[in-house]
């Protein structure tokens, strides 16, 4: 059959440009300077201090003009000043360094001591950072597995002592040249004084340069256990609400476990949690785009990091903001920050819409067109909390959300088996049926014990099956943090260092995993030693966030492991649990990517995030409760539809997002839609897609549609973006034509049911996109019928037009 876009249904449109655009954005005159300190002391040789300057506007408003002011200092030779505000020792002494912004003067003092006297240097607190700042061990050059050139450094530095080896001892020690280090290979090639695969690194004018210079021509030590070393590093400013289009420059601040205080932003990594909304550069001098929003900048040095937060409202001010319907706390937070941020939220959604909403994100289901009818006819005034109700008891909740909970704890067939696979989802799938508290069934995984079949819970640990495994997957499903990389190398935008990746490692050494007399059982026996692999020392079982013990507890370390992750304390669990299901419900997590919790990737609103935390513990872990709770509020309960201010905005839930409908739930509705189910393979007749315990069942729609192959616990297995393929599948695929032209389905039904084309018409709208037709749709539609002389293949051109409408395709 072919089908032709002749008619104009109403459909939902959606269309998202993200760009880079250029603009001249005018700096406004300030009336007044001030820099953040009057007096600068530079102790050392190449030290060096980033000023920065504010300016006040007449409006009161407050921004950074560091890079629209002039710099003089009133003697060079002592302290030499460049026009982005770096002031650098030269000679000990004392100046004055000029800050001018329009009319406006201020004067910083400068102290210069120990100009010539290089500080003793550490390969680690020294050498090191120029390696990382330069590329020179990232995972492109010197740092991938095999090297480069025959030259391999750790990964961003993390085992200092190999790095100091490969510079100092290998190649036969042609890398460095004490005797004359400026003729060192090292130097030469970062120069660019000899051909280099990696261009010029480090010009030799630079501090870095010197410095590098200057420990080979000292002997290249490698430093002392009891040098100080980085306990912490402090950016400034900490948060600022900016403009569109404006700028700011970061400072870095290092402070050593001896108290002392280094500038050290020119060898500080930044990067953006959001690059459409904030761009940085290396030096720290960032760029707030065209977009409102909230971001963060993060910075990292020697393993430590800190975040600079960005609120960037909308241009035009909106003096007399719209009162706003608040149903829950949800509402108030959410409309604080849209009331910062100039953005006014979009109207309510209808019934239709909630309809169809509510039943796609509860059980992953369409209503039915007799379900659809008696909704949008009740006119009861709690009618939408009583749906919501009444969908938390179906069976179908209880399917749909063990099928989501399937793919992150990883019930695969391959790993399991059939029988076991099976028994471990249907104790998911049992759990969510009757609501077990969320902190009980984590514990149930976590602290598994005991024969299989007793204990289906514990095939977790035969889907992962390494204490590595299950320390990163544990922490990556139920606390939301990715620890994984700290395996190798201290993680590069977070605080995991070896230490605490293999600490949490340890608590899985003691698993065990046996037959007995009633089948494969897991035991807590071993007692596995878990050693770093670079210092080879002994690590014992500790948390994330927590101190290092002298030995690991005693018992059975998965039960206290349990304990702690579930405890109402514990910083990430109940944020984790209610940030994935907030970002299931809404379409975009307060934290994004959902499974990635660090304190350089903050949440867009960490006052609602915290709120809802809170509720959940309060509410005994009740998903329910929770569910309930979102689905009330006015914020999940608000139109896709854009007014002037919220067009642009992505992460605010100033209105609700269209959702690409999951693999399984698609090919559901279309089975539902057509009434003509689909025959899985290995699986009894009359099974839906979400009700597939086995991820391996082979079908050509699911994998095209972005079913996960449950190999990781990464949210992003699941393909959620459309494609190409995909629009091409639903239009012109034989499968679903045969379901449209189907002699027992829908469309063939209803043809001989209803001879009146108007209430066809209805039959069709309330069966594809839960909702009545509009009197331009029945009249559009009903025309159509009546111009086709075959009514039936009239009708299936309707309803395939309806089919692939976005209105059908997105949850909205």
């Amino acid at each position: 059959m072919k089908r032709t876009a002749q008619l104009s249904l109403r459909v939902s449109t959606v269309a998202i440009t993200v760009m880079w655009v250029g603009h001249a954005w005018a700096v406004p005159t300030v009336s007044a300077i001030t820099v953040e300190t009057s007096q600068v002391i530079l102790d050392g040789r190449d030290a060096s201090w980033q000023i920065l300057v504010n300016g006040t506007t007449a409006d009161g408003r407050t921004l950074d003009v560091t890079h629209k002011a002039a710099f003089r200092s009133n003697e060079p030779g002592v302290a030499h000043v460049q026009e982005t505000g770096v002031v650098e020792a030269m000679t000990d002494g004392h100046t004055t360094v000029e800050v001018v912004v329009d009319d406006q003067r201020v004067v910083v003092s400068v102290e210069v001591t120990s100009a010539s006297e290089r500080r003793s240097l550490n390969f680690e607190n020294d050498i090191v950072p120029i390696l990382s700042k330069f590329g020179c061990n990232s995972s492109g050059c010197h740092g991938k597995a095999e090297g480069q050139n025959g030259f391999k450094l750790s990964v961003f530095g993390f085992d200092p002592t190999a790095d100091f080896q490969a510079l100092a001892m290998e190649g036969r020690g042609r890398r460095v040249f004490p005797a004359a280090a400026s003729r060192s290979l090292l130097l030469q090639k970062v120069s660019g004084a000899m051909p280099h695969g990696g261009g010029v690194r480090i010009e030799a004018d630079r501090p870095e340069y010197r410095i590098l210079h200057d420990w080979i021509a000292s002997g290249l030590p490698l430093g002392d256990k009891s040098d100080p070393r980085v306990s912490s590093i402090e950016m400034t400013p900490r948060e600022r609400t900016m403009a569109i289009g404006t700028n700011q420059q970061l400072r870095v601040v290092a402070t050593f476990t001896d108290g002392r205080r280094t500038d050290v932003t020119r060898l500080v990594d930044f990067q953006s949690n959001n690059d459409a909304l904030v761009a940085v550069d290396d030096a720290g001098f960032l760029t707030v785009g065209t977009s409102p929003g909230s971001a963060a900048v993060m910075a990292t040095y020697l393993g430590n990091v800190d975040v600079f937060r960005i609120a960037i409202p909308r241009d035009e001010k909106i003096e007399d903001y719209p009162e706003v319907a608040e149903h829950n706390f949800i509402d108030r937070l959410v409309h604080h920050r849209l009331r910062q941020l100039n953005i006014v939220p979009a109207k309510p959604a209808s019934d239709a819409d909630f309809l169809r909403r509510v039943y796609l994100d509860l059980i992953g289901t369409l209503p039915t067109t007799d379900e659809a009818r008696e909704f949008l006819s009740n006119s009861r005034s709690d009618r939408r909390e009583q749906l919501v109700t009444h969908l938390l008891e179906r069976r179908e909740y209880a399917d749909y959300w063990a099928l989501k909970w399937s793919d992150l704890l990883r019930v695969n067939r391959r790993e399991l088996g059939h029988k076991g696979a099976y028994e471990y989802y249907h104790w998911i799938r049992d759990s969510f049926g009757a609501n077990k508290p969320i902190d009980q069934f984590a514990k149930e995984v976590i602290a598994a014990e005991g024969p299989l079949n007793e204990s289906p819970a514990g095939h977790f640990y035969k889907a992962v099956k390494q204490p590595n495994q299950m320390a990163s997957t544990v922490s990556q499903v139920f606390l939301g943090v990715r620890i994984e990389c700290a395996q190798c190398h201290h993680h590069p935008w977070d605080r995991w260092s070896q230490s605490d990746y293999f600490g949490m490692q340890a608590y899985f050494t003691q698993f065990n995993l046996k037959q007995s007399p009633r089948g494969e059982a897991i035991l807590s026996s071993a007692n596995r030693k878990t050693t770093h692999p670079r210092t080879g020392g002994e690590i014992f079982a500790h948390a994330l966030g927590t101190t290092s013990p002298d030995a690991s507890p005693d018992g059975n370390r998965r039960h206290l492991l349990a304990d702690w992750i579930t405890s109402p304390d514990n910083p990430w669990f109940a944020r984790n649990i209610a940030n994935r299901l907030w970002a299931h419900l809404m379409g975009r997590g307060l934290v994004e990517p959902v499974d990635d919790f660090r304190l350089t990737n903050p949440p867009t609103n960490p006052e609602l995030l915290d709120a809802l935390a809170e509720y959940l513990v309060d509410s005994d872990y009740d998903m329910h409760q929770l569910i309930r709770l979102i689905t009330s509020s006015q914020t999940y309960q608000r139109s896709t539809n854009v007014n002037d201010s919220n067009h642009d905005d992505q992460q605010n839930y100033s209105r609700f997002v269209f959702k690409q409908l999951e693999a399984e739930v698609l090919l559901d509705a279309v089975c539902q839609t057509t009434g003509i189910g689909e025959k899985f393979r290995g699986v009894p007749e009359g099974s839906r897609a979400i009700q597939l315990w086995d991820s391996e069942v082979p079908h050509y729609f699911l994998k095209l549609f972005g079913r996960p192959v449950r190999v990781t616990a990464c949210e992003c297995e699941r393909v959620g973006e459309p494609t190409v393929s995909q629009v091409l599948h639903v239009l012109n695929s034989p499968k679903i034509h045969k379901k449209l032209s189907h002699e027992g389905g829908r469309i063939a039904k209803l043809v001989q049911v209803y001879a009146d084309d108007k209430d066809l018409i209805e039959e069709l709208y309330l069966a594809f996109v839960n909702r009545f037709p509009t009197d331009q749709e029945t009249e559009v539609t009903i025309g159509y019928l009546a111009d086709q002389p075959d009514r039936r293949q009239a009708a299936e051109d309707i309803a395939w037009s309806m089919m692939n409408s976005l209105e059908f395709l997105f949850n909205h």
